[in-house]
């Protein structure tokens, strides 16, 4: 081999070479593009489309706590009022109290890769943070829907279906426990009371054990909510028109001051109440039954069938 074709065959292979880390380097550039696209997609939001990741690993919330854990979600950091929800109080003694407004330094310290809020009061400040999912309240009307779209936004579909079966199998075991407890024309009403003394009625939607009596269990409200408003403050003279014959009853009092309940339980209204006659009137304790995160709902359907039972275990 001359001087001539020896240049010529060491130029071959050296292309050679070079196509081939380029051709290397492509692939890589592809498949690295490829595993970008994979961990991340799209989500239609009240905000517009946002980029989230598909399987988020660290996700803080304001009010959404209960929700994303019932679809397994790790949550790093919530709001206050979250730790004092005795259904999920323990699910979040990892995490972290961000305040509310949530501190946006705070986040940034939990190093989240997705913030899910239901309230945007600084939903800017919070995107540059991480990609943020803004639900408003009420965006959607009940358990299933709820878990569904949560389920979704972890990327856990399995666990949303997972948690309907156990949900929907406490609320056959409840149905079944109270078939001859009650008569299948009673009917149940939600009450509360507020430490100013303010009076509202409660739908199936709106918390208080709502959703786990009307919707779970199956159970009649009153004929003069039914159909109507999720709440409704009303007067204490028309209350004989709402009445139950079995009522629940919350009592916002942050203080602990009790006047305003006494004051109702003193009132002739109250006392000429059938429920209140034939004790059938259960004083719910507020911070169990206000939640409504599908945790919460399904825990309550065990406690909402287990008190009935309780007092018509005691009439006998």
């Amino acid at each position: 081999m001359n001087k001539k074709q020896f240049i010529y065959v060491l130029l071959i292979i050296l292309l050679t070479f070079l196509a081939a880390c380029s051709g290397s380097n492509n692939a890589e550039e592809n498949e690295s593009n490829q595993e970008k696209e994979d961990s991340t997609r799209e989500f239609e939001t009240a905000k517009g489309t946002v980029e989230i990741p598909s399987n988020p690993e660290r996700i803080v919330t304001d009010y959404y706590g209960g929700e994303l854990l019932s679809v397994g979600a790790n949550v790093v950091g919530v709001e206050p009022t979250a730790f004092d929800n005795p259904f999920i109080a323990d699910l979040l003694k990892d995490a972290t109290d961000v305040g509310y407004p949530l501190n946006e330094e705070k986040v940034l310290e939990l190093d989240p890769d997705l913030i899910v809020v239901m309230y945007d009061d600084n939903y800017e400040a919070l995107s540059k943070i991480a990609p943020t999912i803004h639900i408003p309240y009420g965006t959607t009307s009940d358990i299933e829907e709820t878990v569904n779209l949560f389920g979704d936004i972890v990327g856990s579909p399995e666990k949303a279906e997972e948690f309907m079966t156990e949900f929907n199998q406490e609320a056959e075991e409840g149905r079944k426990k109270l078939e001859g407890i009650i008569d299948s024309d009673d009917t149940f009403g939600i009450y509360e009371l507020t430490n100013k003394g303010e009076l509202w009625t409660f739908g199936e939607n709106a918390g208080r054990g709502g959703q786990a009596l009307y919707n779970a269990l199956g159970l009649k409200m009153p004929e003069k909510n039914a159909g109507g408003e999720s709440t409704k403050q009303i007067s204490l003279e028309v209350l004989p028109e709402y009445a139950a014959d079995y009522m629940f009853l919350t009592s916002y009092d942050p203080e602990n001051e009790g006047t305003a309940l006494k004051d109702l339980k003193d009132s002739a209204v109250w006392q000429n109440l059938n429920a209140n006659k034939q004790d059938q009137i259960f004083y719910n304790d507020f911070d169990t039954f206000y939640r409504y995160d599908p945790i919460a709902v399904k825990e309550q359907i065990g406690l909402l069938v287990d008190k009935i039972i309780e007092r018509k275990e005691q009439e006998e």
